[in-house]
């Protein structure tokens, strides 16, 4: 590091990492719409039933037909948020890990990188749990084509309350297990992914460390390595998430259909074969290699801009 060089601080960090995220949820949130409902298709049934989407394309038409933008966007003001905060965790993460090993905060090391892509993924699902649940409700609720367990929530707020009044605290931590294991699956894949590509098109001279194309490379790369890997625990949690429930006679609350992730997968398997686990991959390409571009590229960019405008300082 050159004498007087600034490095990004936790906050400055945390801001364009957010930044990134947030732009690109909402370019991206359509196609997940699309997913969560093809997930919810068929759900348990032998032979998988009725269909009402046939793909991707025909349940992002299909939606756009009945229900509009508010439809493509259903859970866009909860995801916004969500996304936002956790790519945020992943640098302070990375350079934490790296300084208790006394390596360089600015060396990209792979395993520390898989370290802290999971952790700031698993903070990110537990902090954030209740909110991922309300956005899985809230794009499974189709009032003109329902799929699935529908609850309709006039807006985040009224989803808090109501689930708080219908299936109390443990309501809000339904479906914890299964959004760390899909969380921590993606996050330790994401981001080291996304950087071992760009270092190696960049090193060995394919492509220049400043070219928006090597962010787009590296990002698509990343983005299909996600979607192979965290497909299966996807489906369960959002099943998990939608599932209705069933009050037990001490009081408690619980889910009708499953009682864990590994058990969600294990009924599904049953019934719908291994196929019923990637129900809505395409949907899951679409949206997480879109998201996945538009966020590790605008995070490059907009910390370059940042760069950019503020004066006086080298930054690393």
């Amino acid at each position: 590091m050159s004498a007087g060089a600034h490095q990004f601080s936790t906050t400055e960090s945390f801001l364009c990492g957010g930044l990134a995220a947030c732009i690109a949820v909402t370019v991206s949130n359509p196609a997940e719409v699309a997913k969560t409902r093809l997930q919810l298709q068929g759900e348990l049934v032998k032979g998988g039933g009725l269909k009402v989407y046939n793909n991707a394309f025909d349940a992002m038409i299909k939606t756009w037909r009945n229900e509009g933008i508010r439809g493509m966007q259903r859970g866009l003001g909860v995801a916004i948020p969500l996304n936002g905060s956790r790519l945020s965790f992943y640098e302070p993460f990375r350079r934490t890990i790296n300084g208790a090993f006394g390596w360089s905060s600015t060396d990209q090391i792979p395993i520390t990188s898989l370290v802290a892509g999971a952790a700031s993924g698993v903070v990110g699902a537990v902090i954030g749990n209740p909110l991922f649940l309300i956005k899985a409700r809230m794009q499974a609720y189709s009032p003109a084509l329902p799929i699935g367990t529908q609850r309709h929530y006039k807006n985040s707020f009224d989803a808090l309350t109501t689930i708080w009044r219908t299936e109390g605290i443990r309501g809000y931590l339904r479906g914890m297990d299964a959004a760390i294991l899909r969380t921590a699956m993606g996050s330790s894949v994401q981001l080291p992914t996304y950087n071992w590509t760009k270092n190696q098109l960049v090193g060995h001279a394919i492509l220049p460390g400043d070219s928006v194309w090597t962010f787009l490379a590296s990002s698509a790369v990343s983005g299909v390595c996600v979607c192979l890997v965290m497909q299966p625990a996807d489906t369960a949690l959002t099943r998990m998430y939608n599932q209705p429930t069933t009050k037990l006679p001490d009081g408690r609350v619980v889910g009708a259909l499953y009682k864990s992730p590994i058990d969600c997968l294990w009924r599904t398997l049953k019934t719908e074969g291994v196929l019923g686990w990637y129900k809505g991959s395409l949907a899951h390409f679409l949206r997480i290699t879109p998201h996945t571009i538009i966020t590790l590229t605008m995070n490059d960019v907009i910390r370059n801009l940042y760069k950019d405008f503020t004066w006086g300082k080298s930054y690393v």
